[in-house]
């Protein structure tokens, strides 16, 4: 029987878009969204977490949002845009997240709001110090993003096996 793995999860909404006459898939990152990514990016590369992969939604501003935060860290990680990620439901992320492969320990996945705040309170049963205050207070804005852990294989992530460790938004 092996020892169950510590796995981490960021959950990371994009930046903040504009809504140019383009359809919704389309909408490229404002003015501030593209200000926000960077600094989302550099607490991200401040966190000291060494990804291994990270999931982006092939939406404009998703895609913007993880170019520009990237090119804060040391190290890029490998990229799988994905666009089962684009208007998922928390399920839907959760069985796209079951298909990881068990090489890799943090995963960051670059999303949308409803899904990905969502995602957040469902896979957390539990939280460390006041990072679910923080989270249910300021929702899950634009840029904001969440760290999750929990052990074992990707397969056996499901509802609340998770801890909330961390929570981050932009300030207004």
């Amino acid at each position: 029987m092996s020892v169950a793995e510590f796995r981490r999860i960021v959950l990371f909404r994009h930046a903040k878009a504009d809504w140019p006459q383009v359809t919704d898939h389309e909408r490229p990152l404002a003015d501030r969204g593209r200000k926000d990514a960077a600094v989302a990016g550099l607490k991200l590369a401040d966190s000291g977490i060494d990804f291994d992969l990270a999931l982006c939604s092939t939406a404009v501003r998703t895609r913007e949002t993880w170019k520009i935060a990237v090119s804060e860290f040391a190290h890029r990680p490998k990229t799988a845009y994905e666009e089962r990620i684009y208007e998922a439901s928390p399920g839907e992320l959760i069985a796209l997240l079951n298909e990881t492969p068990d090489d890799v320990h943090n995963l960051l996945l670059v999303g949308h709001n409803p899904g990905v705040q969502n995602l957040a309170d469902i896979l957390a049963g539990s939280a460390e110090g006041d990072a679910r205050q923080r989270m249910s207070a300021r929702g899950y804005p634009a840029a904001a993003f969440a760290v999750l852990t929990f052990e074992g294989s990707w397969k056996t992530l499901e509802p609340g096996v998770a801890t909330l460790v961390d929570y981050w938004a932009p300030s207004d």
